[in-house]
């Protein structure tokens, strides 16, 4: 087994999961088999119980792990399924060791850091590189490692020092280390400075571990007198100096690498220069410039505008893979993607007495919008904007998506304007209800919120084989998909809404689960109890993101006629036709052109960019 690990100084944010993800899909189109594993140095066991405001999204897995958003941007550049276990944590080591010593694994030794926490921390690592993540037998050739925070934080300090014993352990050839950096512009002289990198440089020197490669973050590329500058003062060969400058979109990322010959300089550290063969970056290059080309002011389509509308507007980082598996769709339907960030408490009535202005903002950016999203979230509130945002979308023949909760409250909103139901709710809202559209399920934990939700992949059987969704499925009988939840329907109301025309075409293998509704007589009109953006894919879009985009902009009976179930366009849409052929179904870095990632974004004047 090989290891590359990646690290980041100087600030945080700098992109090294995109940088690690790249790395990685490089080695990948090389022929080598990748795995990835992701290191958080903070305490928690898992992502699972932070605010997304704390910590961005939580990303689940199909073995219900609740992990960082950097395990999204693997799975989706690498187009691999993770296990938990690739998501470290202090708390996970820490736990580990405890446990060991409670039961006397230690035969009575003082337990400390060094060597128990250090060993057990080497431990899991190539333990985690053995599972095979790629759906075939057999370990992976190269295990990717992505050390979260900075360098020099108090927290990471026992992965350093197991880093350190482990580079040493594995011994060269068998270990390459990229440290991500940041060369800043000052704007009074223009010129890229070098301090911080060789400071970072020394720290990282000084704990143990000494880089291969250096990744520069900059505005733009390296001058040559630069890379020799910090050749000279970082001990790293200057060939093996790289710049990750400002691109229109993260999937330039990969090609930036290759075209710097990153990967040359990592095959050779790990002696499989006779090994791997040129990457393969083609089908990657044409998506991306497929994506360049529809931000292109001249000579495009008009774009498609989808309302989001959500809970943690302020911070795009909470609807990070809703966010891609949007621009997934977009490109596939060949349409710019403007995302229209709405505040769902801002389309409410409280709102129009204590601020009309945001009120009125709010709601013409729904209007004006092709399509519509709730996504999921936890808490009341803002329920009541998303019950109106879904109302609008009913009677308005919008095109609407409701994922995980956003599924729930068109449920609720169905009960109460076509059934009468005035008070219908979920009890997750209001536990007295006499109308309870959605019910908390009965196998979870109401006091215990750490891994206590329907986590990780579940069956959805279709019921009713003559709708969008199964359709876009490609008229499967059943679809594995990431769920993440405490409430659901109601079964004992699904007969009354049935009857009232709300139809619910998918549910589990009980029949007791509704896990996708549907409006027949609207354009569409679908909700999903599952979180599909979890397994959508570049070129391979989520089924109902790509209806939705679709349906947005005019091509859903292209797409339903041609595109099948998993079977996606990779190479779009053309005039109304396919183009190209079929196949089956981060932590951004800034853009120069005040994007970021490919997807623009509106909304009450506030929110600007999505990351």
């Amino acid at each position: 087994m090989k290891y590359v690990l990646v690290t980041g100084g100087v600030v945080s944010g700098l992109g090294k999961g995109v940088t690690a993800s790249s790395i990685g899909l490089l080695l990948k189109e090389c022929g080598l088999r990748v795995t990835s594993i992701k290191i958080d140095p903070y305490l928690n066991m898992d992502a699972g119980t932070m605010s997304p405001f704390e910590h961005g999204e939580v990303f689940v897995l199909d073995d219900g792990g609740e992990v960082d958003l950097d395990l999204g941007n693997y799975e989706r550049f690498l187009d691999i399924k993770l296990t938990r276990d690739n998501n470290i944590t202090t708390g996970k080591i820490y736990q580990s060791v405890i446990d060991k010593e409670r039961k006397g694994d230690y035969l009575g030794k003082t337990v400390q850091v060094v060597p128990h926490i250090t060993d057990a921390i080497q431990e899991w690592i190539e333990r985690v590189a053995m599972i095979p993540v790629d759906g075939k037998e057999g370990p992976a050739d190269v295990c990717v490692i992505e050390l979260g925070g900075t360098i020099g934080d108090i927290e990471s300090m026992p992965f350093i020092e197991a880093l350190g014993q482990f580079s040493y352990r594995v011994g060269p050839g068998n270990f390459c280390l990229i440290h991500v950096s940041l060369v800043p512009v000052l704007n009074v002289v223009g010129e890229q400075k070098t301090k911080p990198t060789q400071h970072s440089v020394k720290l990282l020197r000084g704990l143990g571990l000494t880089p291969n490669l250096l990744a520069c973050r900059s505005t733009k590329a390296l001058e040559e007198n630069v890379k020799a500058k910090l050749s000279q003062f970082c001990h790293v060969a200057a060939e093996n100096i790289v710049t990750l400058y400002d691109v229109p979109n993260i999937w330039h990322v990969p090609l930036l690498l290759r075209d710097q010959k990153a990967h040359e300089a990592i095959l050779k550290g790990l002696n499989l220069l006779g090994v791997a063969r040129k990457p393969d970056l083609d089908e990657w290059t044409s998506r991306t410039r497929v994506c360049d080309m529809l931000h292109d002011p001249v000579g495009v389509k008009p774009p498609v505008k989808i309302a989001m509308v959500g809970k943690y507007t302020g911070l795009s980082d909470a609807y990070l893979s809703v966010l891609k598996a949007l621009l997934h769709a977009s490109v596939a339907c060949r349409r710019k993607l403007i995302v229209e960030w709405i505040a769902a408490a801002d389309l409410e009535d409280a709102t129009a007495k204590e601020a009309p202005d945001v009120y009125k903002a709010a709601w013409n950016l729904l209007k004006s919008a092709d399509g519509v999203l709730v996504p999921g979230g936890f808490g009341d509130r803002g329920v009541q904007g998303k019950i109106l945002a879904a109302k609008y979308a009913r009677e308005n023949k919008v095109p609407f998506l409701g994922i995980c909760l956003g599924m729930q409250i068109a449920v609720i909103e169905f009960a109460r304007s076509v059934l009468g139901l005035r008070n219908a709710n979920s009890t997750e809202f209001d536990t007295k209800t006499s109308n309870p559209c959605v019910i908390f399920m009965p196998e979870g934990s109401k006091t215990h919120m750490g891994g206590t939700m329907r986590l990780g992949s579940r069956r959805t059987y279709f019921k009713v084989t003559d709708c969008n969704s199964a359709k876009l499925y490609g008229n499967a009988r059943f679809v594995d998909e990431r769920h993440r939840h405490r409430y659901e329907v109601n079964p004992d109301m699904v007969s009354q809404l049935e009857s009232a025309g709300l139809s619910f075409v998918g549910r589990d293998e009980s029949g007791q689960r509704m896990e996708i509704i549907e409006l027949p007589n609207h354009p569409y009109f679908i909700g999903v109890q599952f979180h599909p953006e979890f397994k959508s894919r570049p070129g391979k879009p989520s089924a109902v993101f790509l209806g939705l985009i679709a349906a947005a902009c005019g091509q859903l009976d292209t797409v339903l006629k041609y595109s099948h179930a998993s079977k996606v366009l990779a190479n779009g849409l053309s005039n109304g036709k396919p183009k190209g052929k079929v196949h089956q179904n981060g932590n951004g870095i800034k853009l120069s052109n005040g994007s970021l990632n490919g997807v623009y974004s509106n909304g009450n004047g506030v929110h600007n960019s999505v990351q």
